[in-house]
């Protein structure tokens, strides 16, 4: 079920969203975990099983832990059997295809297995409960329903934010949800919903648009600007969820962290890796960088935990190759400015052009990142840079709406500059709490109507439930 579904949007918030406010607090959280078993098995009904299983194995080992002398077995035990469960499902078709590839002959026969929805991030965030445990820094959760809701909280469930077991563990016993902050939740959900179906789906049928034709057929031209737009595409979705996630968190008393901080305003790119998909990089800093020794044992095992963290990235994201590879582009940059680049950058009286180089090395990287093989993203790459050949002008005319070029507009404005020019209109989204609840209301009904107006068929309820 996603957050911009007509059924999730009409039904299932508003149900939970009343029932949870007209229950006592010692059956809130119950609540919560049947709405976040329901919203994940909507979608994944036959993998809700593996999610409980998972939730179930972690619970003993974190009881094992805590009652165990040598912890270290125990963490590793548990490192290994959460790690087996996300290589299966999301990286072992992937290593039997290249293996068959290598030998030149299908060696070994595999069905094609379906990822389950979400497992990247509960994964990360079981992890997260069982490593914190080890380290001393939280008490074993004897309450199996209470981790189970850390774990299945259905705002960030399937897209993030990835919440640390330490940042919540308080909130998840005890929580008040004010009414200014409900308001501001229901506000906050209401911008990443307008992010995420007005700017990005619209902006999304324009790239698809560019790229329904092979590369080899568009100019140079026109894979830049599919490739740019895709830049704003993907920023609006994955920004979009986790400002409805957090706005979510917020109307049922939960403080998430910010995951997205205006990326595409970075200077450099270890500006850009501290405001893109925060709680991603904070997460692998406090659980792999570091532990691997961090910057503290000189320079080459600093450059060596770089590059780890980096490949490491690529491959959380996608199975494929392109993801590894875009992972390691950045890496590289990362290793770059670590080498001096970076003085330069904080030197250079032009900050143009600092904006020019990352948003150079960002765009190429998502033209990676947007392919489905390392074969399809080379191709990409080459026609970025071969140069040559006369635009197509139906491309021209199915970019050229008006419709389409003011939602460009706007996503430009809003991807960066904004904070700049508008810095107290964007300080109402982001910064400010004391927000009337009926307020909060109104605003998400009018969406929803500007929704069925702006967009399409799909989103109107009317035709959706066909009354």
């Amino acid at each position: 079920m996603l957050f911009s579904s007509m059924v999730f949007l009409w039904i299932f918030l508003p149900v939970v969203f009343c029932g949870y406010h007209l229950l006592k607090d010692q059956y809130k959280n119950i609540w919560l975990l049947v709405a976040s078993l329901i919203f994940y098995s909507w979608g994944e009904p036959a993998y809700i099983f593996l999610m409980l299983f998972s939730i179930i194995v972690n619970y003993l080992l974190g009881i094992w832990m805590d009652r165990y002398t040598k912890k270290k077995i125990v963490l590793i035990v548990a490192i290994i059997f959460n790690l087996l469960v996300l290589g299966y499902f999301k990286y072992f078709s992937s290593m039997v295809g290249v293996l068959n590839g290598l030998i030149g002959k299908e060696l070994i026969q595999v069905k094609t297995i379906i990822l389950p929805l979400g497992i990247s991030f509960y994964t990360f965030q079981i992890m997260s409960y069982i490593i914190d445990l080890y380290r001393g820094e939280i008490k074993v959760q004897k309450n199996i329903f209470r981790l189970a809701l850390y774990i299945t909280f259905f705002p960030q469930l399937v897209a993030g934010p990835i919440v640390k077991y330490h940042d919540v563990e308080n909130q998840i016993a005890h929580r008040e949800c004010t009414p200014e902050k409900i308001g501001y939740g229901i506000k906050r959900f209401i911008y990443g919903l307008g992010k995420k179906v007005i700017i990005s789906n619209s902006i999304a049928s324009v790239v698809d648009t560019i790229f329904t034709n092979s590369v080899d057929t568009i100019s140079t031209l026109w894979v830049w600007i599919g490739v740019f737009l895709y830049t704003l595409q993907i920023y609006y979705d994955f920004s979009g969820y986790s400002d409805m996630a957090i706005g979510l968190g917020k109307m049922f008393g939960f403080d998430f962290m910010e995951n997205f901080n205006y990326p595409y305003i970075s200077k450099s790119i270890q500006e850009f890796w501290r405001r893109w998909h925060i709680s991603l990089s904070t997460w692998f800093k406090e659980y792999v960088y570091i532990p691997l020794g961090g910057n503290r044992k000189g320079k080459v095992r600093t450059y060596f935990n770089l590059w780890i963290v980096f490949a490491l990235t690529g491959i959380w994201h996608g199975a494929t190759l392109n993801f590894l590879i875009w992972g390691l582009w950045h890496g590289l940059f990362m290793f770059i400015e670590r080498l001096g680049v970076k003085k330069l950058l904080d030197k250079n009286p032009l900050k143009i052009i600092n904006y020019i180089y990352t948003m150079f090395v960002v765009i190429v990287g998502w033209a990676m990142f947007r392919c489905d093989s390392w074969k399809q993203a080379y191709d990409t790459l080459h026609a970025m840079f071969k140069g040559g050949r006369v635009t197509n002008e139906m491309l021209w005319y199915n970019i050229a709406s008006t419709r389409s070029l003011v939602i460009i507009v706007i996503a430009i404005i809003l991807a960066g500059p904004l904070q700049k020019i508008f810095p107290k209109l964007e300080s109402q989204f982001k910064g400010e709490q004391n927000f009337c609840l009926l307020e909060g209301i109104l605003q998400f009904i009018i969406l929803l109507i500007a929704i069925m107006f702006l967009v399409s068929g799909q989103y109107n309820p009317f035709i959706y439930f066909k009354f």
